[in-house]
């Protein structure tokens, strides 16, 4: 397989290559401009021959008056032309940012998902930073100017065959100065923006945590494991920087050195009669074969931009030629809430091993049915099948008969009220958190906020509504924070509701307010599953699923499973008393 089949396996189209194609018209201008820009920097030389030839034989003031506005001019012209080409590459970047923004957001969002949650990767969003940045850098600019150059050394082989091979050997060597600072930096400047990438990560983690940092001492090993990633990078980074720099010296010397050995050269032409247009050509001929390695020049010294792009590119590539983008589908009637659960078999996400296995059961509008069982017995991946957080491996999750993992969340969305296990609040307002950063309704937040108990509190507060939480809801307590998520859940009355762990930090006053809450659902004709290891919410249960090993251990009416769990926990004590097992196991005995 290629690299770049590897990259792309789903042979789908350059995404990124095709984004960029699109302002070529852009990039022509821009090159344009260049050229012009660069012939314009021959001003100062011509007016020094002029002054020479012109006025101080002349002594004509007025000659030397015209000669200045002109060169002055053409100053004016040439920076106001790199202003131009800047805001034209600038005006790029920004269009490339606004037609990939959104679909790379969505690829780092599913990819979360797929990865099973946690804090997420944000490098694709730097990437597009880079890539951005990189259309109005002077890495690029000095690429646009390569034709410039190329003009410059036809016009010195025109000026004089023999200056034209020094001028195009200077360039070959200037090549290879660039070659050896791709092959000597790129390594470590990869290595350096990995080990940025791990010591970024890691900080972020850290702070995220700093009251169990702080509590249980951790402060010392986890600094110093960080100034471990930290000390890699710099080290990494400074290698590379070393090489670059000798290499950004080599090229600067070869430069400069080039247009003094040109300039000899031009004058040994002259007094040999072999200098085309005399002993002035020899000043433009020096000037000519300096200019025409500047582009080169400074692709040395800007190498870092050069890697950083192209790193930061592939990588984009890669990730948008993972899966095309998704297709509107046919929209679905909003659902009345019959749930079917068709021989589910799930793991989690990158892993081959099973968590549910062939779990089966149903419900409908109106009915609470509670999922219990011990623990890592699979109810939160259960949680995240139902609401299409998670794809099963066989079988179906049907919502209404359709499949909830392959329905379009915008359009499901409003119609599913979701409590995780790990409640997620967000930094803004109280209203935006419980109307899910959509269009606040205000009756409908107070209609949620009533709902869990919230009413007092949000009363209670200088802003009420409008009161900010802080990032996570760090202005909230562990149970206020579960009230508004559940709130949050159901904002707008959803039709199919799943609350794993409701009560989990709530306390007697909040579980009653929760008991109220399911049955009004109830009575609402909402389908609700609950996940608790809390035996107060069997009070308003109509059905019960006790998961055990991924398995349905037990399902059916409350009552039911109740008798008989009973019924199996005074077996196993049967068994379990003196003689017990060994009456079991003898037929006919006293089992």
């Amino acid at each position: 397989m290629t690299p770049a089949s590897a990259a792309n396996p789903n042979n789908l189209p350059p995404v990124l290559r095709v984004a960029l194609m699109r302002h070529l018209p852009l990039y022509r201008k821009a090159v344009f401009f260049s050229l012009i820009s660069s012939l314009l920097v021959l001003a100062p030389t011509l007016f020094m021959l002029e002054v020479y030839e012109r006025v101080i034989n002349s002594r004509s003031n007025t000659t030397l008056v015209m000669l200045l506005i002109l060169v002055i001019g053409a100053y004016v012209v040439m920076e106001l032309l790199e202003v131009v080409r800047g805001e034209i590459m600038a005006q790029a970047g920004l269009a490339l940012d606004q037609e990939l923004r959104t679909r790379l957001f969505d690829l780092a969002f599913e990819g979360n998902l797929r990865r099973g949650g946690g804090s997420g990767n944000t490098q694709v969003f730097t990437d597009l930073k880079t890539v951005r940045e990189f259309l109005s850098s002077p890495a690029l600019m000095a690429m646009m100017d390569v034709p410039s150059s190329i003009l410059f050394l036809v016009l010195v082989f025109i000026i004089g065959p023999w200056l034209g091979v020094m001028a195009l050997v200077g360039a070959l060597i200037q090549v290879v100065v660039a070659v050896r600072t791709e092959r000597r930096t790129m390594p470590a400047l990869t290595e350096a923006n990995r080990a940025a990438m791990q010591a970024q990560n890691y900080a972020a983690g850290a702070l995220r945590n700093t009251q169990v940092i702080e509590a249980m001492g951790m402060m010392g090993s986890i600094r110093e494991r960080w100034m471990g990633m930290q000390r890699r990078f710099l080290q990494r980074q400074a290698e590379a920087s070393d090489h670059t720099g000798t290499n950004n010296a080599a090229g600067k010397f070869i430069q400069t050195s080039q247009g003094s050995l040109i300039l000899g050269a031009s004058c040994w032409l002259s007094l040999q009669g072999g200098l085309l247009g005399g002993g002035g050509m020899m000043i433009v001929a020096s000037t000519l074969g300096a200019r025409l390695l500047t582009p080169l020049t400074q692709l040395v010294a800007q190498w870092r931009l050069v890697v950083n792009a192209r790193d930061a590119y592939r990588r984009l590539d890669a990730l948008l030629g993972t899966e095309p983008a998704p297709e509107p589908g046919m929209p679905l009637p909003a659902p009345k809430g019959n749930l079917t659960v068709e021989g589910v078999v799930a793991s989690a996400p990158g892993s081959p091993v099973p968590i549910l296995r062939g779990v089966s059961f149903a419900a409908k509008p109106g009915e609470v049915l509670v999922v219990i069982g011990p623990s890592a017995s699979g109810k939160t991946t259960l949680a995240r099948l139902l609401t299409g957080i998670w794809p099963a491996n066989a079988g179906k999750v049907r919502l209404d008969g359709a499949d909830v993992f392959l329905w379009n969340k915008e359009e499901l969305g409003p119609h599913v009220g979701y409590l995780p296990q790990g409640v997620e609040l967000f930094d803004g307002t109280l209203a935006e958190n419980i109307a899910r950063f959509g269009s606040v309704d205000p009756a409908k937040v107070a209609a949620a906020a009533a709902m869990v108990g919230l009413g007092p509190m949000i009363d209670a507060l200088p802003q009420g509504q409008d009161t900010r939480i802080g990032e996570e809801g760090a202005f909230l307590s562990g149970g206020q924070r579960q009230r508004v998520g559940i709130a949050r859940a159901l904002y707008g009355m959803p039709r199919f509701i799943v609350l794993d762990e409701p009560n989990s930090s709530l306390d007697e006053a909040g579980e009653r307010a929760l008991l109220d809450t399911l049955r009004q659902l109830k009575t609402a004709g909402c389908t609700v599953i609950v996940i608790s290891h809390r035996t107060s919410l069997l009070a308003v249960a109509d059905r019960l699923l006790m998961l055990r090993e991924g398995q349905v251990a037990l399902f059916g009416p409350r009552d039911e499973v109740l008798a008989a769990m009973q019924k199996a926990a005074a077996q196993a004590q049967a068994a379990a008393a003196p003689g017990g097992a060994n009456a079991a196991a003898i037929p006919g005995g006293a089992a």
